[in-house]
């Protein structure tokens, strides 16, 4: 198998390891669904690269994403590893506008994820979520007032940031304040 060979081969760097492996998806080398089924097998640091590879992927072709793969990377939001849980949601933002009906499902597990302790967890819950109320879709009724409280709750400005922009975008007159 092409991908456990490429895990394998400690010549590659990390950053090596998830170029490559984004390019031969992108090329369709490898399939996303052959990736998934490979790292529902690994450990959570082979798992993150390759979730890693797919956040690369679908930020310029979120149509490589599949509904078995999506499915899996919301599943995935509720790993132990932090890295795991922000290269998860990284890809949700960039490709459930595709899934809208996996919305809800994403969107329950991240908004549990909004309370990690992790900041680049609550920030890549964030600009999912973002992503999420973009869409205008009927959960945004119950997704607003989750955002607002976030925001009110939320130490970092960093991640304020994302929810008062999205706010501002869909609320005509919304106030983009941080407090």
């Amino acid at each position: 198998m092409q991908i456990e060979l490429l895990f394998k081969d400690k010549s590659f760097k990390p950053k090596e390891r998830t170029e490559q492996l984004s390019r031969l998806i992108e090329q369709q080398k490898i399939g996303v669904d052959e990736l998934v089924a490979f790292a529902k097998l690994a450990k959570e640091p082979v798992k993150a690269g390759c979730i890693e590879s797919l956040e690369h992927v679908t930020k310029t072709h979120p149509e490589h994403m599949t509904s078995t793969a999506l499915s899996f990377v919301i599943d995935s939001l509720a790993a132990k590893a932090p890295r795991v849980k922000w290269e998860s949601a990284r890809v949700i933002g960039n490709c459930i506008h595709l899934f809208p009906a996996n919305i809800p499902g994403a969107v329950t597990k991240l908004l549990d994820n909004t309370e990690h302790e992790g900041t680049v967890v609550r920030w890549s819950a964030a600009f999912a979520l973002s992503q999420i109320l973009l869409l205008k879709t009927g959960i945004n009724s119950q997704l607003v007032s989750a955002a607002e409280a976030i925001v009110a709750r939320e130490e970092k400005n960093s991640i304020k940031k994302i929810y008062l922009a999205a706010l501002k975008k869909i609320i005509p007159g919304k106030p983009a304040t941080l407090k």
